[in-house]
C-alpha cells in the first residue's frame, strides 16, 4: 500500500510541470481552436454565397446570345499591328522639326489615332480627341504610360530630343 502511494506521489511530482503547462497554455489552445472554427465557418459561408449567386445569375445564359466572333472582326487591326504602327510613328515624331507643318500634323494625327485604337483594345481610358495644345501632349504622355503599364511596348523619346523638338 505504501509503495502504491509512493508511486502515485512520484508520478504526481513528475507530471506537475505538464499539468501546469496545459493549464497555462489552455487559453492559447482554445484561441487557436476558436480561430480555426471561425475560418471554417467563414469559408463555408463564402462557398454558400457563391453557390447562391451562381444560381441567381446564370452566367451561361447571359453570354449565350453574345457573338464572340465580332471581337475578331476583320476590320479591326490586331494589337501587334497597332503597336508596330505606334513605334514607327513615334520614330517619325522625333524627326518632325525639319518637316512641313502639314506633315507634322499628319504624323501627330496618325499617332493619336493609333493611340486611341490601342487604348480601346486594351481598355485604357483616353481623351485625346477632346484636348488640344499642351493638354493634348500631356494626355499623350499619360496614355503612353497607361498602355506601357498594360503591356504594350512603346519607345520613349529621350528628354533631350523632346526639348529640341519643341525649340527649347
Amino acid at each position: 500500500m505504501h509503495t502504491l502511494v509512493l508511486a502515485l506521489a512520484l508520478l504526481a511530482v513528475l507530471c506537475l510541470p505538464v499539468f501546469l503547462a496545459l493549464i497555462l497554455g489552455a487559453d492559447e489552445l482554445l484561441d487557436r481552436l476558436a480561430c480555426a472554427v471561425s475560418e471554417w465557418r467563414d469559408a463555408r459561408r463564402e462557398r454558400r454565397t457563391i453557390k447562391q449567386l451562381d444560381r441567381a445569375v446564370d452566367a451561361a445564359s447571359l453570354t449565350r446570345d453574345i457573338d464572340l466572333t465580332a471581337f475578331d472582326a476583320d476590320g479591326r487591326p490586331p494589337i501587334e499591328e497597332i503597336a508596330a504602327d505606334l513605334r514607327r510613328l513615334a520614330g517619325q515624331r522625333l524627326g518632325i522639326a525639319g518637316r512641313s507643318q502639314v506633315w507634322q500634323c499628319a504624323v501627330l494625327r496618325a499617332y493619336d489615332d493609333r493611340l486611341r485604337l490601342a487604348s480601346q483594345r486594351l481598355g485604357v481610358a483616353e481623351h485625346l480627341a477632346e484636348l488640344e495644345g499642351m493638354d493634348l501632349e500631356i494626355e499623350r504622355v499619360r496614355v503612353e504610360g497607361e498602355l506601357t503599364a498594360a503591356g504594350l511596348s512603346l519607345p520613349a523619346a529621350p528628354s533631350g530630343l523632346r526639348r529640341k523638338q519643341r525649340g527649347g
